[in-house]
């Protein structure tokens, strides 16, 4: 048992889907999903993208990849990586999940492998 912990979802997002909008939503809902369960099990889930994408919006990114991209993207996931209390990766290959990974653990943060992995909310 445990108190309610800030986890951030790290899986895929552009990862194997040739930028894919289909398989990017895909992905999108796959770490969406992760948070879902983690809300529903006590905790705070969340993801770098729920995030980033509409900062990215707003600051006028045209594409994925863009300087505006690389402005915001990943470093909201590895600001969010390093401040968190955990990250939970999901999926499938992705350096940039990976790297959310190694900025958790750099910074003492737990890192679970599968939502079993994650504790017991206490009540």
């Amino acid at each position: 048992m445990t108190e309610p912990l800030m986890i951030l979802v790290a899986g895929p997002y552009r990862s194997g889907t040739n930028d894919d909008p289909v398989l990017i939503e895909a992905n999108m809902r796959a770490m969406n999903q992760a948070a879902l369960q983690l809300v529903r099990a006590g905790h705070l889930g969340i993801t770098g993208e729920a995030l980033a994408l509409p900062l990215l919006e707003l600051a006028g990114s045209q594409h994925m990849g863009d300087a505006i991209w690389d402005e915001i993207f990943h470093p909201t996931g590895r600001l969010l990586a390093a401040r968190c209390d955990g990250v939970l990766r999901i999926g499938g290959p992705s350096r940039g999940a990976d790297e959310m990974v190694e900025v958790a653990r750099a910074n003492g943060k737990r890192v679970f492998m599968s939502l079993e992995d994650v504790p017991s909310v206490s009540s």
